[in-house]
């Protein structure tokens, strides 16, 4: 899911809920419409923040063992947007 899912939700909500005009005895279109219109805002807005948020990664590169018998190591920590 992503955000073109969540366009796609509230699109087709809009038709459902304002351009269709038979009626399907025992189900109310319009709520179904405003239904999927309302999944679409909240899938469209989860996916804003999923891609927004903050991550860091962290690694970790390890070298040969010098003469004294020492291992040197390097450790990189990145913070920020990661996509």
């Amino acid at each position: 899911m992503g955000i073109g899912t969540g366009i796609f939700l509230f699109v087709i909500g809009a038709v459902i809920a304002f351009a269709v005009s038979f009626t399907v005895p025992g189900v109310n279109l319009i709520l179904i419409g405003y239904l999927l219109m309302g999944a679409g805002v909240v899938v469209f807005l989860i996916s804003i923040i999923m891609a927004t948020r903050k991550r860091s990664t962290i690694s970790t590169t390890r070298t040969a063992v010098d003469a004294t018998g020492n291992e040197k190591s390097t450790s990189q920590e990145t913070r920020g947007d990661v996509v």
